[in-house]
């Protein structure tokens, strides 16, 4: 559900590549013991190649308050990973004539601004100009009571447009709500019947299906966030995510959805081409995963605490899927580290050394800081012996120290460094370096 940046995920430098037959996969498992041991991802891996599972790994907790560790059978919120799903759900309705990718929503939706103008694929493709519900500033003061179909439906036309349908393209949620309203309607059956019709009794996914309250005791996971322990995160009621971001699955089911939606088990080569076809930076359903001078196609999720990815690459015919209940690291490395195994290229193992504070040497860094090169206010907080950063209108993040007077939050690459006598921070991410000052 959350907004994910689309140059995320994999790169490297231009070079030739093998495929490892025979990679090591004790390293790989002393890699996630690495961040096991340091606290700083909770979650599985798998891959497989031609169709058969030849990693996995499972590290963490399900449930923490419990002690139900975490296994290959462990199930996770995969957010925004079912709009995949969704997407092939439109799709099957294309290919069984119940519905058109040129029609317009206003059938179904003419409360919505430009409804009239508003095509399938424009909502499929994120250019329907529709705002993104999740982006609204009350979000998370209503994201965990229920909703019913005309409240979503009336959330979203409130919002209005944000430009003219089809002149270019924006991430919006709400375009995969919307769609499995008319996914119901078109079929007339839930997105759960569709979902298990269509695509996981057919292709034999047993661990993924439209989720609901999490319930641990059926394998399910809670989601966490870690500030100095792991606290447990508040869950988003499914019926608001929907076909946008409710489902729930293992690595293991998705390197099968994806071994079965590249292979042409699920689709027509038409309409699985018609999905990889990038406008703008989107697919539909799909965009492009580069590694080195590969290039895949899957999809990243994020919802509560919860995050995941899968991907698909020909060459090798390699398919890749992570998914997480919590992390205090940057996973896009994690991603980059499996992918370096099985594609036979170098990747360390991390070192983590910390760096004691207590929680009275962190009262000269707090404060509101604001800079003059960029409009972003950073608020500094602590908990306990722990910094807390929050940017205007963004969630709080932990902060890590690292050395005298500079902290960093692996997740987001971004590092912070402070000067208490000059009442001055820096912050680095991605290559850039902005200077705020203490107001």
């Amino acid at each position: 559900m959350k907004k994910t940046t689309l140059t995320i995920l994999i790169t490297g430098v231009l070079c030739q590549i093998g495929i490892a037959q025979n990679f090591d996969k004790i390293k790989l498992d002393n890699y996630f013991n690495a961040l096991k041991a340091n606290d700083k991802f909770m979650g599985s891996v798998a891959v497989s190649r031609d169709g058969k599972l030849i990693y996995s790994k499972s590290i963490g907790f399900a449930d923490i308050e419990n002690n139900i560790l975490a296994d290959a059978n462990t199930k996770y919120r995969i957010g925004s990973i079912s709009k995949t799903f969704t997407s092939v759900l439109v799709l099957k309705a294309v290919e069984g004539k119940k519905l058109d990718l040129s029609q317009t929503i206003d059938q179904y939706f003419p409360a919505i601004k430009n409804a009239a103008k508003i095509t399938i694929k424009d909502l499929l493709s994120h250019r329907s100009g529709i705002p993104n519900f999740t982006n609204e500033k009350d979000y998370l003061t209503w994201h965990t009571q229920p909703k019913t179909e005309a409240e979503m439906v009336a959330i979203i036309a409130k919002a209005g447009s944000d430009f003219e349908p089809g002149s270019k393209a924006e991430y919006s949620n709400s375009n995969f709500v919307l769609l499995t309203y008319i996914l119901e309607k078109s079929f007339k059956k839930s997105y759960t019947e569709l979902l298990k019709e269509y695509i996981t009794q057919p292709i034999g996914l047993v661990n993924t299906y439209l989720g609901g309250k999490i319930k641990t005791s059926e394998k399910e996971s809670k989601s966490y966030k870690y500030t100095d322990t792991w606290k447990v995160e508040p869950e988003t009621d499914i019926s608001i995510p929907l076909g946008a971001g409710g489902i729930v699955s293992t690595p293991g089911d998705l390197v099968k959805f994806s071994d079965a939606l590249f292979g042409g088990k699920l689709l027509k080569k038409e309409s699985l081409e018609t999905m990889k076809t990038i406008k703008d930076h989107y697919g539909i359903g799909l965009f492009q995963i580069p590694f080195y001078n590969k290039t895949g196609y899957g999809h990243t999720g994020g919802i509560d605490g919860f995050s995941a990815v899968f991907a698909h690459f020909s060459d090798g015919n390699i398919s890749y899927a992570l998914t997480s209940n919590g992390t205090n690291f940057n996973n896009n490395n994690i991603s980059i580290a499996v992918l370096s195994a099985v594609y036979d290229k170098p990747y360390d193992i991390p070192e983590f050394s910390t760096y004691k504070v207590s929680s009275a040497d962190l009262d000269k860094y707090l404060g509101v800081y604001s800079s003059t090169q960029i409009p972003l206010k950073i608020t500094i907080t602590k908990k306990n012996s722990t910094l807390i950063a929050q940017g205007t209108g963004q969630p709080s993040f932990p902060l890590e120290a690292i050395e005298k007077d500079k902290f960093k939050f692996d997740q987001a690459g971004v590092v912070l460094e402070f000067n208490p006598a000059a009442k001055t921070m820096t912050l680095k991410q991605r290559g850039g370096q902005f200077a705020f000052t203490k107001e």
